[in-house]
């Protein structure tokens, strides 16, 4: 019998939301397979349970919400917070068996993380490090995509910047991005991807967003630092400064980017299934933070840039779906997606119970 290889590690903490999409009421989502049912409790923590009665497995999103219990909707079978069944119709004595799975449920950075593996493996600690959403030295917004392909794709994409000189030729993309010389580093955790342009026009993006904040016309200094953090997360370092005024660091010392714009393209990515996933970015900068307009603008403008990814990306998993044994070739620009790629799997591989050894007697 073949065993199916999994496509992602289960011990690690997946965004399952934005903050502001579980409130008072019961959303349903699907993390790693895993049917989820969240809900904010009256002291506005949230709760995440597996989605499906234990009497007859009618999904508990189909319910209602009591306090901080879920009552089923098919036979009223009501569950706590912690998933253990406290009522059941007609009957005094409750079924010791009847509960549903809580999953360790976390609030930070602006994300609902839910860890879908052993609980007991669950540390807050591992949460990715995406500040810059709710930093008040930072000023964004972002969305969420459920887009139709395996979610390494989307890893993919992102680390392999390039594509932007052929899919956003209108907006960010530009040949230098394609030419430019680019660094990749790993860790145990972590892949980094660092490309700087010098000297160079603005794409039309940046060329509008470093006008509007510091009134400057002309060459600039880009950069792209991509930082990797395995399983799924991808935080996106990028952003222009007028060219020649220090903004590339130097014999190992930070540039000045003081005049400059600089933003963060903050990605995770959480698997549904093995064909589609949930994609939460957001935009951060750190310029004209007060401008509530601009942040609208960014959101809407960097919302369509990912729009042609989403197609660009589907239509890759239908030709793989298609082409089921075609072999990938890497090129050079390939390196921090292969990178990211050995440390999924690598996480993986950490979670393959150990095989049995079987002690041989020797004779005497």
């Amino acid at each position: 019998m073949k065993t199916e290889k999994a496509s992602f590690p289960l011990n690690a903490w997946y965004a399952a939301a934005y903050d502001v999409e579980v409130a008072r009421k019961l959303l349903p989502r699907t993390i790693c397979k895993q049917k989820l049912v969240m809900f904010r409790k009256l002291d506005g923590s949230v709760a995440a349970l597996e989605d499906a009665c234990w009497h007859r497995l009618l999904p508990l999103s189909m319910g209602s919400l009591d306090g901080d219990e879920v009552t089923c909707g098919y036979h009223g079978l009501v569950y706590n917070a912690q998933g253990r069944c406290t009522h059941m119709p007609s009957q005094e004595t409750l079924n010791p068996s009847a509960c549903v799975r809580s999953f360790p449920v976390l609030e930070k950075h602006r994300f609902i993380w839910v860890w879908p593996g052993d609980p007991a493996k669950a540390d807050p600690a591992l949460v990715p490090d995406m500040h810059w959403n709710d930093d008040p030295a930072w000023a964004g917004d972002g969305k969420l995509i459920t887009v139709q392909c395996d979610y390494r794709l989307v890893v993919d994409n992102l680390m392999d910047l390039t594509h932007e000189t052929f899919v956003h030729g209108s907006s960010i993309g530009q040949r230098a991005v394609a030419e430019a010389p680019f660094v990749a580093t790993h860790g145990d955790r972590s892949a980094t991807v660092t490309r700087w342009m010098e000297d160079i026009d603005a794409p039309p993006f940046w060329a509008g967003q470093i006008e509007h904040a510091r009134g400057y016309k002309g060459k600039v200094d880009r950069w792209q630092i991509i930082r990797f953090e395995a399983p799924c997360t991808v935080n996106i370092d990028v952003g222009v400064a007028e060219a020649g005024s220090g903004a590339p660091p130097k014999n190992g010392q930070p540039g000045d980017r003081s005049k400059g714009v600089n933003g963060y393209v903050l990605n995770t990515v959480t698997p549904e299934t093995d064909g589609s996933c949930h994609y939460f970015w957001a935009f951060a900068r750190n310029y004209c933070l007060g401008e509530q307009a601009l942040t609208h603008k960014l959101r809407e403008g960097v919302a369509s840039i990912f729009r042609e990814d989403e197609h660009v990306l589907e239509a890759q998993q239908v030709a793989m779906n298609e082409h089921p044994d075609h072999q990938f070739y890497n090129l050079n620009i390939d390196a921090g997606s292969m990178w990211a790629r050995k440390l999924i799997d690598k996480m993986i591989a950490r979670e393959k119970p150990a095989k049995p050894v079987i002690a041989i007697r020797q004779a005497a």
